[in-house]
Parts: C-alpha cells; sequence; structure tokens
C-alpha cells in the first residue's frame, strides 16, 4: 500500500561529489544545489502529459545555475581571513 503525498519530502543526494537536495512535492519536484534557492523544478503534469510543454519546462529549468563552485573567490577567501584574526583577538574589557 502507498502513503498519498500530501506535504514537501525533501532528500539530500550527492550527485559528483556536491550535495543536492532533492524536493518532492505534491505538484512536483525539484533539484537544487544545496545551499541555493534556483535550481531544476518539474511539474508532474509536465512530465505525465508528454506534450511539448515538458520540454519547454525542462529547457527552462535548464538555464538555472546548479553547477558548485570550484572554489571560493579570492575577496571572500580575505573576508574570512579578517573575522578568523577578529575572532582570536580579545575584546575590550574582556580577560582571557
Amino acid at each position: 500500500m502507498t502513503t498519498k503525498l500530501s506535504g514537501a519530502l525533501k532528500r539530500e543526494i550527492d550527485i559528483d561529489g556536491a550535495p543536492y537536495t532533492l524536493t518532492i512535492e505534491p505538484d512536483g519536484m525539484s533539484l537544487v544545489l544545496k545551499g541555493r534557492r534556483k535550481g531544476f523544478a518539474l511539474k508532474w503534469n509536465d512530465l505525465v502529459s508528454g506534450d511539448a510543454a515538458l520540454t519547454t519546462a525542462l529547457n527552462a529549468s535548464l538555464t538555472a545555475r546548479l553547477t558548485p563552485a570550484a572554489s571560493p573567490a579570492p575577496a571572500v577567501e580575505r573576508q574570512e581571513k579578517k573575522r578568523a584574526a577578529a575572532r582570536s583577538k580579545p575584546r575590550k574589557g574582556t580577560k582571557r
């Protein structure tokens, strides 16, 4: 016996070493790079109908940027170093 899908079901999957979130909902599903908001989305009606709407929906969803970043930008690395240095300095009025 199957259970009716009434809410969102989220699962983390690993694709080529990058974490993605798969969300299955009553109206469709989406695949998003973990930590991002945009990704692939597919409605169940588009999948079942087999119309040109499916092709249109897939092509539109492919324009979303889903590739994980290879490495942080140099500016981000500098900010992280500044934050780490600030955390290691004692605050005024506190004893260490």
